[in-house]
């Protein structure tokens, strides 16, 4: 379940890379000027003395891949059963990021991701820039390899066609060879096909749509590259190059294998792994190279509760062998860097991170918020007019045995070890309905949160904490208050080793503790994630519904 991109020298620029590009010719790629920066109040990897720290993106932005077209950075990642799914993030300098869109606005095939699909989904994809076109690559495990074009990083993107149909195809790469031919290569996933710790490449057609074949297994790594996967294709100087992750997601390491042949044999190199560095697992991810010939290496590591970040890492050639980080012994084999002088990009730009906070003043959802499935017209309304966020109650699926298995639940990642999130709401429920409920949620397997809900004699405020929901777990709820106002304040404070507590607040200054402390869990392949819920038990006429004034996430200033 991993990524891919690239990065070429002049032997591979006609295939991927455009250099120079004019103003004319931007113009004509639909590229739009990004708007004015979101500065994060929790986490900014830019030092502004000229380097930057690591991760770059402290969130869970799972398997990356990344190009770049003339000025431009791309990196998608994967999404797994979150709608909108395949995250696009833009950067001009590789350390300064920003949520530009999503290439999937639903989830196919739409009846099956109705439903919560945990763990399904988009696993790692991979983006491309090629004869004028974005191409992006995904794997869905259980279906097959898909592919989705548009001719503007930020859409329209076409309906996805199902490339290479089977169960356990997964992390696809393309490369387009100098004579016209083109390459996808993959991985399988055990849960599905059976089979693991190999890749393998297909030929496709000339479109890019259809595979031609059935793949050929390229590489082995069952002895000593076990769980080898996420493979990026690339070629430079005469060999091919796969880039793949070894060794598990949180303990791994990154190997490098080229040949003079597509279809090898492969040589091995490992060419980054731990060493010292408190960075476990560094592998997965993206070779860019800026404009002024640097090389660079985005990759992920995997922090449990909060998901698998990105790091950037340093990268230069040594014998036609890549050595990311740094290689202090020089054996060719890198360790992760936490601070380096930011990437030369002929110029300095703003500081930029991903949006977190909400003030729901748009038409429309802030790009940091999925749902945990396809979602319905019914489940929100952005009341811009009013700057408000409505959720609308929805009844709870028959079969669900808990909120794990609701899919009207609109989630972000975490966006830092230490944070504070707060939400102001007002909760109108349906009069002639008992038990509607909405509030702010940690989800993980096991999960948490504090909401508003309605009873007969009034509203109560409670919390409620779920072990292992995955597993069909109920729900262990307890009451904190009665509630003599619709309107109150939301508090979820996390601290490092995501130890979180909720609290509550009927004035928006003194905020009360709810009671409730736990530890957030990861999700299935993913990091925990906060966000909000409304749900009833019930069907009738109409529903109940909770506006929800603002989402703010602030620096951790405030005592436990």
């Amino acid at each position: 379940m991993k990524p891919c991109f690239s990065i070429l020298t002049l032997a591979f620029f006609s295939l991927f890379y455009i250099p120079g590009i004019d103003a004319q010719q931007k113009k004509n790629l639909n590229i739009t000027p990004a708007p004015a920066g979101y500065v994060s109040k929790v986490w900014v990897a830019d030092q502004g003395d000229g380097t930057y720290k690591n991760p770059v993106l402290n969130a869970d932005y799972s398997d990356p891949d990344a190009i770049r077209v003339g000025d431009d950075f791309y990196l998608i990642a994967s999404s797994f059963d979150a709608v909108p799914g395949l995250p696009i993030l833009h950067s001009k300098d590789l350390v300064n990021w920003k949520i530009i869109g999503h290439a999937l606005k639903r989830q196919l095939p739409l009846d099956h991701f109705q439903k919560t699909q945990h763990g399904n989904g988009v696993w790692a994809p991979a983006i491309r820039y090629h004869k004028d076109e974005f191409y992006i690559y995904y794997p869905d495990p259980d279906f097959g390899i898909y592919l989705t074009k548009a001719k503007t990083i930020t859409g329209p993107w076409t309906e996805p066609v199902l490339v290479a149909p089977g169960k356990g195809l997964i992390d696809p790469c393309p490369l387009w060879d100098a004579d016209g031919r083109v390459y996808l290569a993959f991985a399988f996933a055990g849960s599905r096909a059976g089979i693991k710790s190999v890749i393998a490449v297909k030929q496709l057609n000339a479109e890019g749509n259809q595979a031609i074949d059935e793949g050929t297994i390229v590489y082995d790594g069952h002895e000593i590259d076990p769980t080898i996967e996420g493979p990026k294709f690339y070629k430079r100087n005469g060999y091919y190059y796969i880039f793949a992750p070894s060794g598990g997601v949180a303990t791994g390491w990154q190997l490098v294998l080229r040949a003079k042949n597509i279809y090898g044999p492969y040589e091995r190199k490992v060419v980054m792994s731990q060493g010292k560095s408190l960075v476990n697992g560094p592998h997965q991810g993206a070779w860019v190279n800026t404009q002024t010939g640097e090389d660079w290496f985005l990759h992920f590591q995997d922090k449990d509760a909060y998901g698998r970040v990105v790091h950037l890492q340093p990268m230069k050639w040594i014998n036609d062998w890549p050595v990311i980080g740094m290689d202090a012994d020089g054996d060719g084999n890198g360790n992760p860097v936490m601070r380096y002088k930011k990437p030369s990009v002929g110029k300095v730009y703003p500081i930029n991170t991903p949006a977190e906070s909400d003030e729901f003043n748009n038409v429309g959802l802030g790009l940091q918020w999925q749902w945990q499935a396809n979602p319905l017209t019914t489940y929100a309304f952005a009341d811009a007019a009013k700057g408000s966020l409505k959720l609308y109650t929805q009844q709870i699926p028959a079969e669900a045995k808990n909120l794990w298995d609701v899919p009207n639940v609109l989630l972000q990642k975490f966006p830092a070890d230490e944070f504070v999130a707060t939400t102001k709401l007002t909760f109108n429920p349906n009069p002639k309905l008992e038990n509607e409920k909405t509030g702010l949620v940690v989800m993980g397997l096991t999960y948490a949160n504090i909401a508003i809900r309605s009873k007969k004699d009034g509203l109560q405020l409670v919390t409620v904490i779920c072990e292992k929901a995955d597993k069909g777990n109920v729900e262990k709820e307890s009451l904190v208050t009665k509630l003599k106002t619709p309107t109150v304040y939301l508090r979820l404070t996390v601290k490092n080793g995501a130890k979180c507590k909720f609290s509550y607040s009927l004035d928006g200054e003194r905020f009360i503790d709810s009671g409730l402390s736990f530890e957030a869990s990861p999700g299935k392949w993913i990091g925990a994630k906060m966000g909000l819920f409304a749900t009833r038990e019930d069907q009738i006429n109409d529903s109940g519904y909770a506006d929800y004034d603002w989402f703010r996430v602030e620096a951790l200033n405030l005592t436990f």
